[in-house]
């Protein structure tokens, strides 16, 4: 039982919501969202520069510029 407060005492230090009883645990996390990232990928959407750029990379070449998991552009990783 000593083995499982500990554990319990870490994912506090997580930020998770920890709810202890006799008999269980559960634990959850709220996840925020930034909508700074959803502005950028709007804007993106709208930008005649980078839609060449967006064309460019979807017939496969090779560039700088690469397209990110949530469909932002970003320069060299950034």
């Amino acid at each position: 039982m000593a083995k499982e407060l500990e554990l319990i005492e870490e994912f506090r230090d997580l930020s998770l919501v920890c709810e202890r009883t006799t008999r269980s645990v559960k634990l959850g996390m709220l996840k925020l969202t930034n909508p700074f990232l959803e502005e950028v990928m709007e804007k993106q959407k709208m930008d005649e520069e980078l839609l060449k750029y967006k064309a460019l990379i979807e017939k496969g070449k090779e560039m700088d510029i690469k397209i990110d998991e949530n469909g932002v552009m970003r320069c060299r990783g950034r």
